[in-house]
């Protein structure tokens, strides 16, 4: 079945409707799918589509009963200063986010593997987290009205283009491809946190990074798996 995650930014009196991306606490777990290959039928896969919303969605149980995410309100930390080079790899943090959703999006239409229609939902939290501090530190955001595999740079939209033609090669090619982009998603965000002062940035980059060794290790239990 098709499916469109569609992408909102939802700030609410300071608070951030962002599937635990913002918690100042450990973070939730929010879609590593915690079970590698059970009996994976459609009728598993997530049934709902449309933007994220309070609560949990139907579909986000697999067979084994467990949760794989959930929506809480979290208020985001004071704001602080922005380098240049700072703002700058926020928005490409944007773009990043941008093509995990896109990519997990086509490899949930393809193959018949939960991980990436709950992968795809996460990452759409995780750019609307990006979103709101783009809006914050006034940086225009690249993934503005901007069609799904479509990116500003160039880079970006190569690394998009080889993972996807890598993941038609079959189910295994397309978690390798989701295993690909974890780990340099993991390393772009521990670069960007050296350095930084902004407590509301470092909130944000703290909850993505933990949130992509979840992904990744989701990602390693579906290969080790297959």
């Amino acid at each position: 079945m098709k499916r469109n995650v569609k992408l909102a930014t939802a700030l609410t009196a300071g608070a951030l409707a962002i599937g635990g991306v913002l918690a100042a606490g450990p973070v939730v777990a929010d879609s590593g799918d915690p079970s590698p290959r059970p009996d994976r039928t459609t009728a598993e896969r997530p049934t709902t589509g449309g933007a994220p919303h309070h609560g949990h969605r139907q579909g986000d149980h697999g067979t084994d009963g467990r949760h794989d995410g959930s929506c809480t309100s979290y208020r985001l930390a004071p704001q602080g200063t922005l380098t240049a080079s700072q703002k700058a790899a926020l928005a490409d943090q944007a773009e990043e986010e941008q093509l995990a959703h896109d990519l997990y999006t086509v490899f949930a239409d393809r193959y018949d593997a939960r991980v990436f229609d709950r992968i795809a939902a996460a990452e759409t939290h995780h750019l609307t987290a990006v979103r709101t501090l783009l809006d914050r530190y006034a940086v225009t955001d690249p993934t503005a009205d901007r069609p799904a595999g479509d990116f500003v740079d160039p880079t970006v939209q190569a690394t998009y283009d080889r993972l996807l033609k890598q993941g038609e090669d079959g189910l295994d090619a397309a978690l390798e491809a989701g295993r690909t982009v974890e780990s340099k998603d993991i390393d772009a965000l521990t670069e960007a946190l050296s350095g930084l002062t902004a407590p509301d940035v470092r909130q944000v980059y703290d909850n993505l990074l933990a949130a992509s060794e979840r992904h990744l290790a989701a990602f390693d239990r579906w290969i080790a798996t297959g």
